[in-house]
């Protein structure tokens, strides 16, 4: 009788882990097409590489905690780190850690002026690193926790 208990809130457990992942990366991709198809604000380059790792996660996070699947774990916390590597140098590049003779956000249109931040400071690739870090931590505890 125990061994269900502890299968049941393990479930749960997974199923709310999942979910919270889910909607960090469901707001972050719906944000993301809020900015280019709602507000007219063109990705560049790097951009378009973080939604390349943040949509599918939107779509395989939201079936895993449907399902309460945990099978998924390294295969999300894979895009995730992927991600999260993205908008890492993106971040070093917009704050200037990154070499001057590398433009932020490479050719085409930038993140770096003020129209690219959230209540007029917080920059769009922050906002992506804080959301795959998110990510990132949800899942890792979730595979943790399944692997003990």
């Amino acid at each position: 009788m125990s061994g269900t208990k502890w299968s049941v809130r393990n479930a749960g457990s997974v199923w709310a882990a999942m979910f919270a992942a889910w909607l960090v990366a469901l707001s972050s991709s719906l944000g993301a097409i809020f900015i280019g198809e709602v507000m007219g604000q063109m990705p560049c380059e790097l951009c378009w590489l973080q939604r390349a790792f943040m949509f599918p996660l939107a779509i395989i996070l939201g079936i895993a905690a449907f399902r309460s699947d945990r099978g998924v774990t390294p295969y999300a916390l894979t895009l995730a780190g992927a991600g999260w590597v993205v908008s890492l140098y993106h971040a070093l590049l917009y704050f200037g850690f990154a070499p001057e003779k590398i433009r932020p956000c490479g050719s085409g249109p930038s993140c770096s002026d003020n129209a690219m931040t959230l209540f007029g400071s917080i920059p769009i690739p922050l906002l992506s690193l804080s959301a795959f870090t998110a990510i990132a931590f949800i899942l890792a505890l979730v595979f943790r926790r399944t692997r003990s």
